[in-house]
């Protein structure tokens, strides 16, 4: 085994952990002996939902523990048996590290190259910790959360630049070393990915597992523990900082999320504002009263407010203000102006007249100076509508435009990343011609079961559950057949993706998720937040705004 104090970095070095700050290993006993003991949870109960769950025709709770792996489940045969099924290659993937689960890899499909695709990802991860905790298994979700911490203290470079102490990495991978028989973990900030861009995400969606994670247990003593309050204001001060900008969105750069090559997403892309949105708010209930914690949940509170207003008005997108922006003049001037953004209207796609439905609506893809990207993007949308960025009536609209557009979002195979495709000239000036995301494949209006999850939540939120049937329907009719493939090609999802791996992690737990949340709807309270009153806007633009 590895000397205690020691760990090894990807370019061979030698780190002695007290050098990098508060590191700890999750073995150390004093900590496990903190962790042991629980104190009341001090992160709030939807109630509101709770008490909303009985009124969900064909669901019954049943308990913490999902009903799907044990004898009593009131499922078919084919359904339990790929359920099974789903739980075996789930635990096949799990990953150890000094004999203790920290993770789940990517993929297990050893038929092609493995690329980083035998690595644990932190956004790939959400879907199998979540699933772990539904089934009473938190020690992997912990041990992960740990594991991570660990290495955002690292000294990240790429280069000869020194990235901010607050990034968490992509992935990390396990490596053994048969010489001295000893296990160490090469973490991946940006260095290694298709085109060196750093995730701005896996922080985020770090709290959000970390909130849940907490939530689940009802054990506040991990997010108390003194390293993740540091990581959490680590990750909080890169996102909360003042610089030029005069939005309060996030601006990013192409790659930095789920869509992590060039598909047009810089700037200020909806997955980013909405997962930015949700950790504000997740760090709000895990910060502790502590004179540092006060001064970022001030800083918290003030951004909300703003993001929360600017998304609501400027990203959102439905018939009425569809029809403004076609009237929009150009051109204008000082804080009266109309077309505070100067957008074109000839910029407009003809796609989208016909895509927008008379009732329903969606928060577009970018906002940004002479730039609205309109298309849908469905992880964005969602994580809106779970972490309340929605208003309840935007969230309803959400749930229309998918049941009006379903043969355009679902198709045959759940789940469109973004729709519609780029295509022709479009595709080669927006993507630079990748090869991998040509029209209807990947990230280009791919379809993505793994986003199964994050639709059956959002539905079971807005009370929509049938919608979430459905989809997880289709999904059963050929996700097991095809081996559980990270995505699917064509208009309709038909196909199973060109290049797509085989046995997708991912996959295989956002089944797991979606089925195992309807069973017991009452899991959908450690990944959803509900409407904060305080925050609560009059839903109207400023004179300046409305035509």
């Amino acid at each position: 085994m590895c000397p205690p104090g020691k760990d090894v970095s990807q370019n061979g070095n030698v780190k002695t952990l007290e050098s990098a700050g508060t590191i700890f290993e999750a073995e150390d006993p004093d900590i496990l002996r903190i962790l042991e003991r629980a104190r009341a949870i001090n992160v709030e109960r939807n109630r509101s939902f709770d008490e909303r769950i009985d009124h969900f025709e064909g669901l019954s709770p049943h308990g913490r523990r999902s009903g799907f792996n044990t004898p009593g489940s009131h499922t078919c045969f084919e359904t339990q048996a790929m359920v099974a099924e789903a739980w075996e290659n789930l635990r096949r993937s799990t990953v150890y590290y000094r004999s203790q689960p920290v993770g789940t890899i990517a993929a297990m499909d050893h038929s092609v190259e493995e690329l980083n695709y035998d690595q644990v990802f932190v956004r790939d991860f959400v879907p199998s910790a979540l699933a772990f905790l539904m089934n009473g298994e938190e020690e992997i979700v912990k041990n992960f959360l740990l594991k991570t911490l660990h290495l955002q203290s690292w000294e990240k470079r790429i280069d000869q630049f020194k990235l901010g102490e607050g990034v968490m990495p992509a992935s990390f991978k396990v490596i053994h070393n048969p010489v001295t028989n000893c296990e160490i973990l090469i973490p991946d900030f940006g260095e290694s990915a298709i085109g060196r861009v750093a995730p701005v995400d896996s922080g985020f969606w770090w709290i959000i597992l970390l909130r849940a994670y907490t939530k689940h247990t009802g054990d506040s003593s991990l997010a108390e523990l003194p390293d993740c309050q540091r990581g959490m204001r680590l990750i909080l001060s890169l996102c909360l900082s003042e610089a030029f900008d005069t939005f309060p969105t996030l601006l990013c750069a192409d790659g930095c999320c789920m869509i992590d090559r060039r598909m047009g997403v810089y700037g200020y892309p909806i997955e980013i504002q909405a997962l930015f949105f949700m950790a504000l708010r997740c760090a709000l209930l895990l910060l502790k009263q502590d004179q540092e914690g006060k001064e970022f949940m001030e800083r918290i509170v003030k951004r909300l407010h703003a993001l929360s207003y600017h998304m609501r008005n400027y990203f959102w997108l439905d018939l009425k203000q569809l029809n403004d922006i076609y009237r929009y003049k150009t051109e204008e001037y000082s804080h009266t102006a109309v077309n505070k953004f100067n957008v074109i209207p000839d910029s407009l796609p003809a796609w989208v007249f016909d895509f927008m439905p008379t009732r329903g609506g969606y928060f577009i893809g970018n906002v940004s100076p002479a730039r609205m990207d309109f298309r849908w993007f469905c992880l964005g949308n969602c994580v809106a509508i779970l972490s309340s960025l929605a208003t309840p009536e935007q969230a309803s609209a959400i749930m229309d435009l998918i049941e009006s557009r379903w043969e355009e979002l679902v198709g045959q195979m759940p789940l469109k990343i973004c729709y519609p495709a780029l295509e022709s000239h479009e595709w080669r000036i927006v993507t630079g011609c990748d090869p991998k995301n040509t029209r209807w494949s990947y990230h280009n209006g791919g379809s993505w079961p793994v986003l199964l999850w994050l639709l059956t939540a959002a539905c079971i939120k807005t009370e929509r559950p049938q919608i979430a049937r459905r989809a997880i329907e289709l999904a059963e009719n050929r996700l097991s057949k095809d081996h559980w493939p990270e995505y699917y090609d064509g208009k309709v999802g038909r196909y199973i993706g060109k290049q797509a791996r085989k046995l997708q992690t991912w996959s295989i737990s956002g089944y797991l998720v979606a089925k195992m949340m309807l069973e017991d709807p009452s899991h959908l309270g450690m990944i959803s937040l509900e409407e904060d009153k305080q925050m609560k806007p009059l839903m109207k633009r400023s004179t300046s705004w409305t035509c």
